[in-house]
């Protein structure tokens, strides 16, 4: 059963096609109210499957799911009350901008005067009130797309399931409708489960991101412990950019520390997914947090190579440096820090990072494996 903090509650869901391949592995997942948790993953990870199952289209083969505490496998999919926002829009052609806003509305079988009442209020929550008697053609993705998440909203769902919203629009468009979304969500209060394949989307607007892959939710965290602290190398490589190096423990210390051979050299870690020596490990440690050298500085780990490519990103440079017997580092420096006026390619760098920004982490083939057992 549910408590009165989770709002949502999928309770070791899974689903099939087939009888015997689970698109969707013991699938467990609580939403607080007024929470903005995003579903992110490759394509057929599950993320989607889970989002229609909670709308009601699809059916859960195992486990039950709950919305305020009402288990809903057997209810129908409008008696939900929920708000949905897809990629395509979904707006009817032929009605007016108005019309689309009203028709959830005089479903509800609300009065004439009510209907007109909400459909003005959505629609200048978000902005378009002077687009009310045009048609959908007429408007441009950018405003179809804040019309279908009015229509979401004009009945006040206390749940609205999000499915790749932003997908059709180009960078600009989609970045400020991330932000329009958020401030909406944080304005309202509502509790909102949103899909996408797009870390920096997720990253950008959700209170929690649950990662999946191969079915099943490889972290479910915060966007800042995501992305400081994965809890495997599934999760380090999707989320974000970040070096990987392979190695094997040496030695771990209490659990904080661990030293790992990578190649010729030892480099000190924060054990995640090791637990003794003689395992096989990645490291993962993001680019801006490796630092080029001064002569001053000092850093648990340090390693000298020489710079291959050197990429001018107008805030940052992008640096690819080859550091003998271990491979390739990409070093991000801030442009016009000391450090980033001094690069030639072909040149020596020393390169240093602390202990805790690198993760020794599972083994690629053990993530994959994880995977499938989970």
């Amino acid at each position: 059963m549910t408590t009165p903090q989770e709002y949502v509650s999928f309770q070791h869901v899974q689903k099939t096609y087939d009888g015997e391949n689970l698109v969707v592995k013991d699938f467990n997942l609580d939403i607080k109210p007024g929470e903005f948790v995003t579903m992110l993953g490759p394509s057929g990870s599950g993320k989607t499957t889970c989002l229609m199952m909670l709308a009601g289209f699809e059916t859960a083969t195992g486990g039950e799911i709950f919305i305020d505490g009402t288990p809903v496998n057997n209810l129908a999919p409008h008696k939900r009350d929920i708000g949905m926002v897809f990629q395509n829009y979904a707006l009817f052609p032929h009605m007016t901008i108005a019309e689309n806003l009203a028709f959830p509305l005089k479903v509800r079988k609300l009065s004439a005067h009510k209907v007109n009442e909400k459909v003005e209020s959505a629609l200048n929550m978000v902005e378009l009130e002077h687009v009310a008697n045009r048609y959908p053609k007429q408007l441009s993705g950018g405003q179809q797309q804040r019309v279908a998440l009015a229509r979401a909203l004009v009945f006040e769902p206390k749940l609205v399931l999000m499915d790749e919203p932003l997908g059709a629009l180009d960078k600009q468009l989609r970045e400020q409708m991330q932000l329009e979304i958020k401030h909406l969500h944080e304005k309202l209060g509502i509790t909102i489960l949103y899909v996408t394949h797009d870390q920096d989307e997720a990253l950008t607007m959700s209170d929690r991101i649950a990662v999946f892959n191969n079915g099943a939710v490889q972290q479910l965290a915060s966007p800042t412990d995501l992305y400081e602290s994965p809890s495997n190398a599934f999760v380090a490589q999707f989320i974000g950019e970040n070096n990987q190096l392979m190695g094997e423990v040496v030695e771990i210390e209490a659990k904080k520390r661990c030293t790992v051979k990578v190649g010729k050299q030892q480099v000190l870690a924060r054990p995640v997914s090791v637990a003794r020596a003689g395992e096989q490990t990645l490291l993962s440690i993001r680019p801006e947090k490796i630092m080029v050298v001064q002569e001053d500085d000092w850093y648990e780990n340090q390693v000298t190579g020489l710079l291959k490519e050197l990429i001018y990103h107008g805030d940052h440079h992008r640096l690819v440096v080859q550091i003998d017997g271990v491979g390739e580092l990409v070093v991000k420096v801030t442009n016009g820090s000391h450090s980033s006026r001094n690069f030639e390619v072909g040149g020596s760098l020393t390169l240093g990072w602390r202990s805790e920004d690198c993760h020794a982490l599972d083994c690629p083939n053990h993530a994959e494996q994880q995977g499938e057992a989970a």
